[in-house]
């Protein structure tokens, strides 16, 4: 599934280069890595990290599940709900969240506990 993944990133990674008419080492430059790893990121050799990826649908000005568009495992996952309860994949949050700044994972919990407060008071 990693694979199917990569190779379906890469895909859309370079049908959005391609659309703005851009280089691979323009896209390269403006994330910080080198044009061989944008092929590779293209060909499906290496998967994208997800700081990776938020630079790239910054810079691509599209919303970060542009990547995941069409994609069968994710439209698979979107239909498997229970009480409308979707599985979390909780080792990427982790994953995610660890790789904020400070300031960002403040900014976080400052939301998450807003919104504990908002669930206390609409069940309390």
């Amino acid at each position: 599934m990693v694979n199917d993944f990569n190779k379906h990133l890469g895909e859309m990674l370079k049908k959005r280069r391609l659309a703005l008419g851009l280089t691979q080492t323009k896209v390269a430059k403006a994330i910080n890595v080198t044009f061989q790893q944008i092929q590779k990121y293209e060909k499906g050799i290496n998967g994208v990290s997800s700081v990776r990826l938020l630079q790239l649908a910054s810079y691509l000005k599209v919303p970060i599940n542009y990547f995941f568009d069409n994609y069968s495992e994710y439209l698979n996952n979107l239909d498997k709900t229970v009480e409308n309860y979707m599985q979390v994949n909780y080792n990427f949050l982790v994953k995610m969240f660890s790789e904020l700044s400070q300031e960002q994972k403040n900014k976080f919990n400052k939301l998450v506990g807003n919104e504990n407060t908002l669930l206390n008071k609409k069940t309390g």
